[in-house]
């Protein structure tokens, strides 16, 4: 029997499907933000990736090969962005399986390293957890706002903002 949850690159029917899904689930993103997406996969910048169960959106990810943190960017490290799972399809497998798209993407590429950056608020846990379990590590630049490392006596909001980067050696 066929397997009823796949995951296919991102086309331009999908923007506007993605835009309500995002909606629906109440995950803030800006306003042609989607459309934006598909126009960098067009100049091979960042891959779109779209999870379904059936024909129902589930989740998506973006691969950024031109990241704005500089020591990702530096070392031509691409960063997985934007990981989201409907919570209706949370804790079944979604999110790794998109992370391993990613991932396979990477080496196809012959590229060594992958990143991802993960808030450090608690509200993002699972995250955390998923991404230590698939043998993310903190790169050792200590915690970014905005991609930009946070020095002693900073202040910034603690927000989705404030995050942890992490790589793995693939």
């Amino acid at each position: 029997m066929d397997d009823p949850f796949f995951i296919s690159l991102c086309e331009a029917p999908d923007c506007l499907a993605l835009a309500q899904f995002v909606r629906n689930a109440k995950h803030s993103v800006e306003e042609h933000y989607f459309e934006t997406a598909l126009q960098e996969q067009k100049e091979n910048k960042r891959i779109v990736f779209v999870a379904r169960w059936k024909e129902q959106l589930a989740g998506y990810v973006h691969l950024n090969f031109y990241p704005q943190y500089m020591p990702f960017l530096r070392f031509g490290i691409p960063e997985v962005q934007d990981l989201f799972v409907s919570p209706d399809f949370r804790c079944q497998g979604v999110g790794r399986a998109l992370l391993l798209k990613c991932e396979s993407e990477v080496r196809q590429r012959n590229l060594s390293n992958i990143g991802i950056g993960v808030g450090v608020l608690g509200q993002f846990g699972a995250a955390q957890r998923l991404y230590n379990s698939m043998g993310y590590c903190p790169d050792g630049n200590g915690v970014v706002f905005d991609r930009i490392p946070v020095q002693a006596g900073d202040i910034r909001p603690v927000d989705d903002r404030l995050c942890l980067m992490l790589v793995k050696s693939l």
